[in-house]
């Protein structure tokens, strides 16, 4: 049973010089000639400088790839702090601008209450006045009344003593 192999790095050599042909055995021996078991033994046996340029292979293969994707993550997280300021900043203006409704708002309702009150001033000075010609008529009809029954009274008092001078009077005896 063959493991298949992952594709080789690029610049990095695989385990097989690029000298021997396909069939050509480098121990003197065929390949065809072991054992499934003798391959993957020998293959596990790998030489430290192998590995590594497979690592170093592996680096150059993915390590630019992977540096490009950091910058960008780098270029994404940048930009999302511009964009959340940018935010935030519009939220503070919304705010605002929504702050400027409701001062607009308490202006209009403030204006409604002056006009209200000016119109409840007038009332409060045309009843003022009512109230004080009410008073000056009410006071000249109390003083006439007054006088009327003054004057009924002298009437009385006058009738009273014409009465009494028109009463017969004894007269004396002299």
């Amino acid at each position: 049973m063959s493991v298949p192999e992952p594709p080789p790095p690029d610049g990095v050599p695989t385990g097989l010089p690029d000298t021997l042909e396909a069939g050509e055995s480098t121990s003197g021996t065929d390949l065809s000639d072991t054992s499934p078991e003798e391959g993957l033994f020998e293959g596990l046996a790998v030489e430290d400088r192998a590995v590594e340029q497979l690592a170093d292979g592996l680096l150059s293969h993915y390590l630019p790839d992977l540096q490009r994707s950091k910058q960008a993550l780098q270029e994404l997280t940048q930009n999302q702090v511009v964009l959340l300021d940018t935010l935030e900043q519009e939220i503070s203006k919304f705010k605002e601008c929504h702050s400027m409704l409701d001062i607009n708002a308490l202006f209009t309702e403030a204006k409604h209450y002056h006009t209200k009150l000016v119109n409840i001033r007038k009332e409060m000075l045309m009843l003022h006045e009512k109230t004080s010609k009410l008073k000056k008529r009410a006071l000249k009809l109390q003083q006439k009344r007054q006088k009327e029954e003054l004057d009924k009274e002298q009437q009385r008092e006058k009738e009273f003593e014409r009465e009494k001078q028109l009463t017969a009077k004894p007269a004396k005896r002299t």
